[in-house]
């Protein structure tokens, strides 16, 4: 039942013993100090126990098979441009029909404003500066290699976890995580632009990666695009997982849009007057703001029709603006068709589900595009959960980080927490039975050498800046007032040092921050030393098998193997040729010697 712990709730198991043993102290009673019962009389005794019994069994068989399912939609690069957050110009009617029958978040941060270590931060529970990765590349469990994640917890609890489209971050030298699914996780295979002129205008960009336009009023239809292929599979596996009523399903759904490129059918443009559009209310830094604080806008600015035009001028501005809100109303529609799924198979009573956005957007906002900041548009994210016995058509202002949804989902669905997750469980706020879990959240953003640690509360957020190591003193600040100063208009640490002062030891409570984890140091790797040609590839080799088995259970899963290949494309190909045995996994041998 909803707010017991895991050692509360009595098994099937538990209570047939606990039944069995009453039955042997009650034959021993029958024997030794009553008068001695007839057979029939014996026999309709122990009938009418195990009868009982029989009843005990079926009322908690049944309550065990109608826990909570789970459907988790992670949204990439979505801000709370949804008109159930009163967002005027969205048309989002799908989501807003999930917080009618959920509760809404309205002061929830992610905690770092980019997609791998947000993404990381959801399924470990653990924050970005706890396990000491806060880029694209670096897979988590490098610096958390015992991380139980938080579908990987579910499955020990007898569900079955299945990942579709973005979950974790996968590529930029990333990968997957195989231990987290019951099942291999699926990702959708189609073409990012559909009109041939975008396609032919695809180019390398400063890193190599091949990238369009970053706007496309699409030609074809919802499923010609991945959102739409992502919302059918997951119709699919739903049903499946209707019908293995004996268990549980966990089912974590990540859709694409609207991240860059802003590309959707051309209907959802349709939607939007672009003179309506709303435009950027201030188009400069925060006054006083250290120069390093505001983005660049290079993820954008790798895109092949924006190089010349950056910062975008006010026509530009207003188009991709257009395209935020057409991929928002795409990916909307493509949440209905799972949620009206989910409720025509009749599992809507018994799911908890959670919408989620990885982070927030700058929309030129300060003169700034894409997150990467520790600003209040980067980093305050959507965050919407119906739960069964849940609030519904409700808000709350309650301060709630990423962190805390791993240990919220395990309460809400009665298991055990694992121990030592950085998040608090804020299921009393959902249920009603607390207003509030946090009185600030936390969050970072690394800059060069510095890392910008930050506090926000009901009224404040206070920037530290520093290199990891350095005492306080080296230490730059940022502060901002958002009852008199909403939009982040002008820095004033040096004007309220004491402000500045109380939040610092606030942050000092939570101890220092992890450097960035440097791959190829995993305990046990050893460095390479000089040696001749024909020693060099093997040991080299094995120095790659070290840093690629992240469990060290002695062998390469695929997904190890494909951790920092230079190839990723062609890198799966190889797979099978070393795995000479072709059970599914490379042993130190393999891996090495294999020619």
């Amino acid at each position: 039942m909803p707010g017991e712990s895991a050692a509360e709730v009595v098994t099937t198991d538990g209570i047939q013993g606990l039944l069995l043993e009453r039955l042997n102290i009650l034959d021993l009673m029958t024997r030794d100090s009553l008068p001695p019962l007839t057979s029939l009389s014996h026999f309709m005794f122990r009938f009418c126990v195990l009868v009982f019994f029989g009843f005990i069994t079926s009322v908690v068989s049944a309550a065990e098979s109608t826990r909570p399912n789970v459907l988790l939609i992670c949204v990439d690069d979505l801000k709370p441009t949804l008109g159930c957050y009163g967002d005027v110009v969205a048309k989002t009617p799908h989501i807003d029909t999930l917080a009618a029958r959920g509760l809404r978040f309205d002061a929830a941060y992610c905690n770092q404003a980019v997609c791998s270590p947000s993404r990381n931060s959801l399924l470990t529970g653990l924050r970005p500066e706890t396990i000491g990765i806060y880029d694209l590349p670096t897979h988590f469990r490098f610096g958390a290699p015992d991380a139980i994640t938080l579908p990987q917890h579910f499955i020990k609890q007898g569900y079955q976890a299945q990942g579709l489209g973005k979950i974790l971050h996968v590529g930029h030298g990333n990968i997957d995580d195989q231990k987290s699914w019951s099942v291999p996780s699926w990702h959708p295979k189609t073409a990012g632009y559909l009109n041939q002129e975008n396609v032919a205008a695809i180019r390398p960009d400063s890193q190599g990666k091949k990238r369009g336009p970053a706007t496309e009023i699409g030609v074809g239809g919802d499923l010609d695009y991945a959102d739409g292929q992502i919302a059918t599979e997951t119709i699919e596996r739903l049903k499946a997982a209707s019908a293995r009523k004996e268990q549980p399903f966990f089912i974590a759904t990540g859709f694409m849009k609207p991240h860059l490129p802003f590309v959707a059918p051309k209907k959802y443009w349709d939607l939007y007057d672009p003179a309506n559009l709303p435009l950027p209310p201030t188009k400069k830094a925060p006054k006083g703001a250290p120069s390093y604080a505001p983005t660049t806008g290079g993820e954008l600015k790798n895109y092949s029709d924006m190089g010349d035009n950056f910062p975008p001028d006010e026509s530009t501005t207003r188009h991709l603006i257009h395209g935020y809100y057409a991929a928002t109303s795409y990916m909307d529609s493509q949440v209905g068709r799972v949620l009206d799924s989910l409720q025509q198979l009749g599992l809507a009573d018994n799911t908890i589900v959670v919408l989620w956005g990885d982070h927030g957007w700058h929309l030129g906002d300060h003169g700034m595009w894409c997150k990467h900041t520790n600003y209040e548009q980067a980093t305050r994210i959507p965050l919407i959960v119906a739960a069964p016995d849940g609030r519904r058509g409700e808000s709350t202002t309650a301060m709630i980080e990423t962190v805390d949804i791993y240990p919220t989902l395990t309460e809400l669905a009665c298991i055990e927490k694992p121990a030592h997750l950085d998040g608090r469980s804020f299921a009393p706020v959902v249920s009603g039975a607390e207003s509030t879990t946090r009185a600030y959240v936390t969050h970072v953003y690394p800059r060069g050498n510095r890392l910008g640690r930050a506090i926000r509360d009901a009224r404040y957020r206070m920037v530290q800046w520093k290199a990891h190591g350095q005492a306080d003193v080296t230490a730059e600040f940022e502060l901002y007032d958002y009852q008199n100063d909403p939009t982040e208009t002008v820095n004033i640490a040096d004007k309220q040092p004491e402000i500045v002062t109380a939040m610092q030891k606030l942050l000092a409570t939570h101890g220092e921050a992890q450097p960035q984890f440097k791959q190829g140091k995993l305990e046990g790797a050893k460095t390479a030393t000089k040696t001749s040609p024909a020693k060099r590839k093997k040991v080299d080799r094995n120095l790659a098998f070290q840093k690629r088995d992240l469990d060290k259970d002695g062998f390469l899963s695929f997904d190890e193997f494909m951790l920092n290949q230079p190839d990723p494309e062609a890198a799966p190909k190889r797979f099978p040729v070393f795995d000479r045995n072709a059970d599914g996994k490379l042993s130190v041998d393999e891996y090495v010697n294999t020619k």
